[in-house]
């Protein structure tokens, strides 16, 4: 009895270094090319870790955020980010647990990122600005705006998300999904095959691109690369987005912000009528439109569009 409980030790021991090594192989490997060093980039000493920025051009204050996810990054949003500096002051930012940003081992929550939002234009903006958002991180600017509206001018929300998905909260089973990501081994080797590169380029395939054709090798790289900085912190992230710990419900604020409020679905997006709806039926002084022929993310699939779009609001 003695000796099996010796020998299953010894295996699982040598099973969960192996693991660990694995790992590590995995997150030197993603990184190696270094396509996100940051260049020109500076750093905001956030009390809860350095937050990653760019700030580029001359003109009135325009903060980018990207999408919500282990994978995203500022680098949603390069292939405009030159065309806006021309007539604004362009901050595109690494949101905490993404990119090149701190990834802290805590639960990421929807009032996290909201302080986040609001420390960043207090802190380093210093003046009330124009805001762009995508996806879920929609939800945190309009609560960043509904706290203090002194804080912000127009507000574009890119595909933003479900009122109804916003609204699901923490249950059993994602809080043993949580539980499962958050171990130091096993949960990081489950977190690597999620974010390997084959499931980011059929996120790219099926749900952020529409012509599939339009995709760049070089989306795949940086995406893969931000995934696993910072030795795959972005697991705790993910982790917190699986267990629902990210969602607000916004209606109300939503229901009672004065600001301009501008959103630009992709018309391909299966529920793209529906959401901008759903988001005019509890304000309807937004206004909104689409672009034809792009999914979630049209910053990287039709960038003239979106910036032909955005500067008509802007």
């Amino acid at each position: 009895m003695k000796n099996k409980v010796k020998t299953t030790f010894i295996v699982t021991t040598l099973a969960m270094g192996l693991l660990h090594l694995i790992n590590h192989f995995i997150s030197a490997a993603a990184t190696v090319n270094n396509l996100l060093k940051p260049r020109a980039g500076k750093h905001f000493d956030w009390r809860f870790g350095n937050i990653y920025y760019t700030k580029t051009g001359s003109g009135s204050p325009l903060l980018l955020i990207h999408d919500l996810a282990p994978y995203s990054s500022a680098y949603e949003w390069h292939e405009v980010i030159r065309k806006f500096s021309k007539d604004h002051t362009v901050y595109a930012i690494d949101l905490i647990g993404c990119g090149r940003s701190d990834k802290p081992n805590m639960t990421y929550t929807n009032f996290l990122y909201v302080q986040l939002v609001s420390d960043f234009v207090k802190q380093v903006i210093g003046q009330k600005t124009d805001v762009a958002a995508t996806g879920i991180s929609s939800s945190f600017v309009v609560m960043a705006c509904h706290n203090d509206p002194a804080l912000f001018n127009r507000i574009v929300m890119i595909n933003p998300e479900s009122l109804m998905k916003l609204s699901s909260i923490p249950g059993k089973r994602s809080k043993v999904t949580k539980f499962i990501l958050d171990m130091p081994i096993i949960g990081t080797a489950v977190y690597n095959i999620i974010v390997n590169r084959s499931n980011i380029e059929y996120s790219f395939t099926e749900k952020y691109l529409y012509n599939p054709f339009r995709l760049q090798q070089r989306y795949i790289d940086a995406y893969h690369e931000a995934a696993h900085l910072g030795k795959s912190g972005g697991k705790y992230l993910l982790s917190s987005l699986n267990g629902f710990y990210v969602n607000a419900n916004i209606s109300h604020a939503l229901k009672e912000i004065n600001n301009s409020i501008f959103i630009i679905n992709g018309k391909k997006r299966d529920d793209s009528i529906a959401v901008a709806d759903s988001y005019l039926a509890v304000n309807p002084s937004i206004e909104a439109d689409y672009i034809n022929d792009a999914k979630m993310l049209p910053q990287l699939e039709t960038p003239d569009e979106l910036y032909q779009h955005m500067s008509l609001f802007l």
